[in-house]
């Protein structure tokens, strides 16, 4: 039987400080929209009022009851085009508290689902009043559907627990002005859930247009920056971006798209990345962050580093050049691709492992080496790992810890672990550990300033922008050095030493980037490719005023990622 197919489309647009106004906006690209015959439309965040407020009651006074004239505008039009719409507004609750909450409504204008935001940004947190519950997946026409806004994507857990929880298009309203949203934040819970993701974003001023300079003067933040950053979007399972909108346009964009696709969680390999997770290894995710102490952060403030570029890393004369060179040019940490000549014959990759840790430390002098190799397993058999390597031979050992069909070899370790070096503390992991989003938020749990990653790519988002993300939500910096260039080069990430929003920065000016590190991409030619990392910046988590990674992340609402099956 053919799968079912649906058309689902997004809608960026202005919203002011004027409700009627920002009515008819919503109305306006509603209808705009039925040209393309959409079976589900998705609007941005904040659809009521702009995201500026005197105070708490004025921000109370301009949100919306779920029974008031706005919202019922809204779901009489889904019923008049016969659309599925999701609305973000703030929605007065009880006791004179606002939420910032999706909304879906059906294509007979029932409201399905009122989903609260679970993380705030900023001064969102000074008026508006977070999830006390997990988001709800529901049964649709359109597909079994989760909701989310904005915050709730730079960080994994909340698209997370909804993909655990079923959904196989999960939706997104944004009111961001940073560009990293739509190349990192967005796409990513697409790859790494195999879900679509289907998220609306704004255009136009996201303060009073009046007072554009002054905010801009008083932030640091170029006016160009204080408006949506656009780029609304659909994408599939995979990764793939099947439709983008314009970066500063009003307008919307469409897809065709399989639902039932989603419930596919395969990889090339046909590792099922669901069931292959370790929700015993998790448990610390979903527990109280005030409880949790970081470890002690010492890392010095730069790092030169180096990631080989290698067309066979196997050759050992080759990879012993590429080390001397490195040396030379001041690296202190250098970051090799996976030694491992054929993963389906573990016999003959222990064997090698044994020339390389017979060889390779003989040449590191002061630095160290990371890269993935076969080893003597417990039980008589053999277990992948990730290694660091220094002059007194092998210094760590990270076993694989979560079940690959490639490495189904392998005896799986049953926790990660890291060292503290002379510049900071260093984790390192085999390639198919590095896709889980679990994996990086437990590393940056305890008090990792830098990982390396020998990579064996199989899907285009790991590189992309998967492990980029990685860095990104956890400042984590990172050596990424992949043994094939199919899926795009390996890369380092540098934090920002500036990147607390709103705060004075002393570097560089705002550019629009929310929470990206820097990005130096590998060359495709064999090589050395050297960088610079920060490890001291790896302490500094805070994005915005009351907004931790780590901190602020939605624990109590975590329960689907610790939940056993």
């Amino acid at each position: 039987m053919k799968a079912k197919s649906v058309r689902v489309a997004v809608a960026q647009f202005h919203i002011g400080a004027n409700l009627e106004t920002n009515l008819a906006s919503c109305l306006h690209w509603l209808e705009q929209t039925k040209s393309c015959d959409p079976d589900l439309v998705v609007l941005p965040e904040f659809c009521n009022h702009l995201s500026w407020y005197d105070d708490k009651q004025h921000c109370f006074d301009v949100s919306v009851p779920l029974d008031g004239s706005f919202l019922e505008a809204i779901a009489s039009k889904a019923a008049e085009l016969k659309i599925h719409v999701v609305v973000n507004c703030t929605v007065q609750r009880e006791h004179g508290e606002a939420t910032g909450s999706s909304l879906l409504y059906s294509d007979t204008g029932k409201l399905l689902a009122d989903n609260t935001k679970q993380i705030y940004i900023g001064h969102e947190n000074d008026f508006l009043q977070r999830a006390s519950s997990e988001g709800p997946v529901v049964e649709t026409a359109v597909g079994r559907v989760g909701l989310y806004a904005c915050m709730d994507g730079v960080i994994n857990e909340t698209p997370r627990c909804l993909a655990l929880e079923g959904a196989q298009l999960i939706l997104n309203s944004l009111n961001s002005f940073a560009t990293d949203e739509a190349s990192l934040h967005i796409p990513v819970r697409a790859g790494e859930n195999k879900v679509f993701v289907v998220a609306a974003n704004k255009v136009g001023p996201l303060v009073p247009e009046a007072m554009v300079g002054a905010i801009s003067a008083g932030t640091g933040i170029p006016p160009q920056f204080l408006n949506g950053a656009g780029e609304s979007q659909i994408v599939a399972p995979d990764g793939t971006v099947l439709a983008m909108a314009s970066p500063d346009e009003e307008g919307f964009v469409f897809a065709d798209i399989e639902p039932a696709l989603a419930d596919n969680k395969r990889r090339p390999d046909g590792t099922d990345v669901f069931a292959s997770r370790r929700p015993e290894l998790y448990i610390a995710i979903a527990e109280d962050p005030a409880g949790q102490s970081l470890p002690a952060m010492n890392g010095v403030s730069v790092l030169h580093a180096a990631v080989v570029t290698s067309h066979s890393a196997i050759n050992l004369d080759e990879t012993m050049e590429h080390i001397a060179t490195a040396r030379a040019q001041g690296a202190q940490l250098i970051a090799l691709p996976p030694m491992i000549p054929d993963p389906s014959d573990p016999e003959r990759a222990a064997d090698f492992s044994l020339k390389v840790l017979a060889t390779l430390p003989l040449l590191c002098g002061e630095a160290f080496l990371t890269t993935s190799l076969v080893l003597p397993a417990n039980n008589d058999g053999w277990q992948h790992c990730a290694v660091v390597l220094g002059s007194d031979g092998l210094l760590l050992r990270q076993g694989q810890v979560h079940h690959s069909q490639r490495f189904a070899w392998s005896e799986l370790a049953d926790e990660f672990i890291s060292l503290e070096l002379p510049f900071g503390r260093l984790a390192v992991l085999t390639s198919d550990d590095s896709i889980y989003p679990e994996t990086f938020r437990l590393l940056a749990m305890s008090g990792v300033e830098v990982a390396a990653v020998p990579l064996s790519p199989l899907e285009d988002w790991e590189l992309h922008n998967g492990l980029l993300e990685r860095s990104a939500e956890n400042r984590i910096n990172l050596l990424v050095a992949a043994d094939s260039l199919v899926h795009g080069p390996g890369f380092a990430t540098e934090l920002q030493t500036d990147f607390t929003v709103m705060t004075e920065w002393q570097e560089r000016e705002f550019d629009g980037l929310l929470s990206q590190p820097i990005w130096h991409r590998c060359d495709s030619a064999a090589g050395v490719n050297a960088v610079t990392l920060r490890p001291a910046n790896a302490a500094h988590k805070v994005v915005s005023q009351n907004t931790d990674l780590l901190a602020n992340r939605p624990w109590d609402l975590a329960s689907a990622i610790v939940r056993c099956p």
